[in-house]
């Protein structure tokens, strides 16, 4: 783990160069850590010219689509500094909310994991401080409004930081040695569940913690919700989940 910088932070992009740039613009003309490093992780995109020329990344170029969590482990084997951001490219922000996350981290050695409020385009909050993954859930979810309010916990207000059950994938930040250990995500998701399962697992280590204070906008497209390709990645990272966590804790 790197000793001598305090933060790095990775974005995946797959044929989204335009709204990576825009990510990392965001990201790095806001964040002023010392040291700061972000990396900006392809894999194999169509397009990466866009890619090359942000300056003050990083450019790892993959030469297959690894997926999201596959992407992101790639960090792993790239310096990292006590903490680890995980960004989505479709992230935009407005302070220096690595910073404050940083913060509370350090006030607080006991959580492992930190994400903070989701917002969407308008200004709305995403209810992403989700409860574990259930049958219920994954498959009830879609058509009950009443099991999904429960699933995304949008009934609930939250004022100060809260214990969940894991973090949401668009932005968290991981302490490294965590991170490390644990392997960084399962590669057997592809995309879709890949959160919730390193959450579960870095819960043996600590808290894994919301923190409404701090605040980032996320353009969330919900493309397993339109689209059958993800869906149907996403039907099959939850059969996966089920069949990994059916027999343990």
């Amino acid at each position: 783990m790197g000793k001598d910088f305090l933060l790095s932070a990775a974005i995946v992009s797959y044929n989204c160069s335009m709204k990576t740039f825009a990510a990392a613009k965001s990201i790095l003309g806001h964040t002023k850590i010392e040291n700061f490093r972000l990396y900006i992780i392809d894999n194999n995109s169509d397009d990466k010219k866009q890619l090359k020329e942000i300056e003050g990344a990083t450019l790892i170029e993959n030469n297959k689509n690894l997926g999201f969590g596959g992407g992101h482990n790639k960090a792993l084997e790239l310096p990292l500094g006590k903490y680890h951001a995980i960004i989505n490219p479709d992230i935009e922000i407005s302070e220096d909310v690595l910073k404050e996350l940083i913060a509370v981290m350090e006030e607080n050695p006991d959580i492992v994991m930190l994400t903070p409020k989701i917002l969407n385009s308008d200004g709305s909050e995403q209810h992403l401080p989700k409860r574990e993954p259930k049958i219920k859930y994954m498959f009830l979810g879609r058509l009950s409004k009443k099991i999904r309010a429960e699933y995304t916990r949008s009934n609930e207000t939250f004022e100060t930081l809260t214990d969940i059950d894991f973090c949401t994938g668009c932005f968290f930040v991981i302490r490294s040695e965590i991170f490390k250990k644990i392997g960084g995500f399962d590669k057997r998701f592809f995309m879709y569940l890949e959160d919730a399962d390193l959450s579960r697992r870095a819960k043996k280590y600590g808290r894994v913690v919301f923190c409404p204070s701090v605040k980032v906008t996320h353009a969330w497209e919900r493309a397993s919700a339109k689209s059958l390709k993800p869906f149907f990645m996403h039907i099959t990272s939850v059969f996966k989940y089920f069949l990994k966590w059916r027999k343990k804790d």
